[in-house]
């Protein structure tokens, strides 16, 4: 049995480098590639937290999210994270904006719980306003979409997802690639 996995674009893509998420999200789901495995969803959230914490609620098995992510290298390098609960904080939940963090955390106060999450992130060049990828965070989204499908794979082929008794603490894993 294979896991169901939520795949995740979010950002603005109004702001330059922002709208990395949806647009890796949008090359996957056209991608010539072959199929992704069954039980998995792609979604462009865009800015729509509150429809990204509403879709957890489903019960998803894993999270893969896909973001600009300002980890401090240079732009267009991907950086691939696992994201537990105690990796969140808090954060107040904005229900007209998208702030992951936030989503995630208060994910407990509607009803749901965290699935096994990673994070796809690239480092910005630009995130003022305007329509558009830089040049450096366009040439890293066919790496990105490498690395999601890669993912996936791994994630939906590991079998259901254990239950909370037997799960083991998450432990926060970071990979960086330029």
């Amino acid at each position: 049995m294979t896991r169901a996995v939520l795949v995740a674009g979010i950002g603005n893509l109004f702001l330059g480098d922002d709208g990395f998420g949806p647009e890796v999200v949008r090359r996957l789901a056209t991608d010539p590639g072959p199929p992704l495995p069954g039980g998995v969803r792609v979604v462009d959230y865009g800015i729509r937290g509150m429809h990204l914490a509403y879709d957890l609620l489903d019960g998803y098995d894993a999270l893969v999210l896909v973001d600009a992510y300002p980890g401090g290298g240079a732009p267009g390098e991907l950086t691939v994270l696992e994201v537990g609960p105690d990796d969140l904080g808090a954060g107040e939940f904005d229900a007209h904006g998208m702030n992951p963090v936030s989503v995630l955390a208060n994910l407990g106060q509607l009803g749901g719980t965290l699935p096994l999450t990673h994070v796809v992130g690239c480092t910005p060049a630009d995130v003022e306003e305007g329509i558009g990828l830089t040049e450096a965070v366009a040439a890293a989204v066919p790496e990105a979409v490498a690395e999601v499908r890669a993912l996936v794979r791994r994630v939906s082929a590991a079998g259901p997802a254990p239950t909370p008794e037997s799960a083991p603490a998450p432990v926060p894993a970071r990979t960086r690639r330029s």
